[in-house]
C-alpha cells in the first residue's frame, strides 16, 4: 500500500472514506492449506463505494480478495464476455460489444471512466485476518489529518475467531492423525483502539448482522455505547438486501426498498449512502463550529 497515495487522496478530496468489505480468512496452519471463512460476497461494500464515489468522496476500498469491487460487481461470471463478440475489420478480427448489451455497459463504464480520471479510488486487496487488521490500522492512521472529514465505512465480515501463531502447525494437517482438535481464540475487537487512538475524530459507522431480530437493536446499541463511535447498520441475514437499521445512541429508523423499486432496479445501498451523506455533513458542520468556538 502507498502511504503517499492514501495522503494524496486525502489532501485533495472533500470528504475521504475508508471502506472494508468482504470476508476474512483464518488459517489453520502456517504454511496454509486449509482455513475458516466468512460469509460475504461483498455485494454491500462494493455497491455503496460507487454511491459514495457519486456523492464526491474519495474512496480507498479495502476489500477481500476475488470478492466484488465497484463497478465490475455488475458483470460478474460470463456476463461480461456474453456482452462480447467478434467482428472482422479488414485482415484483423476486433471486439465489439452486441448492441443489445450497449445500454447497460455504456453507463457504468463512463462512472468508472470518471473515478479513474480523477483519482478518486484506491483499491487494496486482503485475504487474511491479520491482512485486514493491518491494513485497518494502516489506512487509518494515514487519514488522520483529515479530522471529521474522514469516514470509516466498516463493512467487511470479520472473523469473530482465529488460531494464535504460536498455537498453529507450520505445515498441512494430516487426516491420517485423526480428527484434528481445533481451539479457537477471540479477536481482539479493533473498533476501540481505531475510535480512541488512530482516527479519534473521525465519524465511525459499523455493522451488526444478526439471524434472531430480537437481538438486532439492543447488539447494535451495546456496541455504540462500548466504543463510542457514531452509528451502527444493523441488519438481518435473511432481509439484509431489502431493509436495514440505522442505530446511533438515542434513536433507531428503518431503510427499506420496496419491491417496486426493487424491480426498478433502486439498491437499497443508493438510500444509506444518502442518509450517511447527510448525517456526515452535519458531523463536519458541528466538528467546525466547536474547533472555531475553542
Amino acid at each position: 500500500m502507498s502511504d503517499e497515495k492514501t495522503q494524496l487522496l486525502a489532501r485533495e478530496a472533500e470528504s475521504t472514506l475508508s471502506w472494508q468489505s468482504g470476508g476474512t480468512t483464518v488459517p489453520l496452519e502456517h504454511n496454509t492449506v486449509r482455513f475458516v471463512d466468512n460469509f460475504s460476497a461483498g455485494t454491500r461494500g462494493s455497491a455503496s463505494a460507487e454511491y459514495f464515489l457519486e456523492n464526491g468522496y474519495s474512496v480507498i476500498f479495502l476489500f477481500r480478495l476475488k470478492s466484488l469491487e465497484p463497478y465490475v460487481r455488475h458483470f460478474t461470471g460470463q456476463a461480461f464476455l456474453d456482452m462480447l463478440e467478434t467482428n472482422k475489420s479488414g485482415k484483423e478480427k476486433c471486439i465489439v460489444v452486441k448492441q443489445e448489451s450497449a445500454a447497460a455497459l455504456l453507463p457504468v463504464l463512463l462512472r468508472y471512466q470518471s473515478v479513474k480520471e480523477t483519482g478518486r479510488l484506491l483499491c487494496i486487496p486482503f485475504t487474511s485476518l491479520a491482512d485486514y487488521l493491518w491494513l485497518l490500522r494502516a489506512v487509518s492512521e494515514s487519514l488522520d489529518d483529515l479530522g471529521p472529514r474522514a469516514l470509516l465505512y466498516l463493512a467487511a465480515a470479520v472473523s469473530d475467531f482465529y488460531i494464535p501463531a504460536n498455537e498453529m502447525p507450520t505445515h498441512k494437517m494430516q487426516s491420517e492423525a485423526g480428527p484434528p482438535t481445533i481451539s479457537l481464540q477471540l479477536v481482539p475487537k479493533v473498533l476501540e483502539p481505531l475510535v480512541n487512538n488512530w482516527l479519534p475524530h473521525a465519524f465511525v459507522v459499523s455493522f451488526k448482522l444478526e439471524t434472531d431480530e430480537s437481538l438486532l437493536i439492543s447488539k447494535a446499541r451495546g456496541a455504540l455505547t462500548k466504543y463510542k463511535h457514531k452509528l451502527v447498520i444493523a441488519n438481518i441475514l435473511q432481509t439484509r438486501k431489502n431493509k436495514v437499521v440505522m442505530v446511533t445512541t438515542d434513536s433507531h429508523y428503518e431503510i427499506v426498498v420496496t419491491q417496486e423499486e426493487t424491480n426498478s432496479a433502486v439498491e437499497i445501498e443508493a438510500k444509506i449512502v444518502a442518509d450517511l451523506k447527510q448525517k456526515h455533513d452535519h458531523f463536519i458542520a458541528v466538528s467546525c463550529r466547536r474547533i472555531n468556538i475553542s
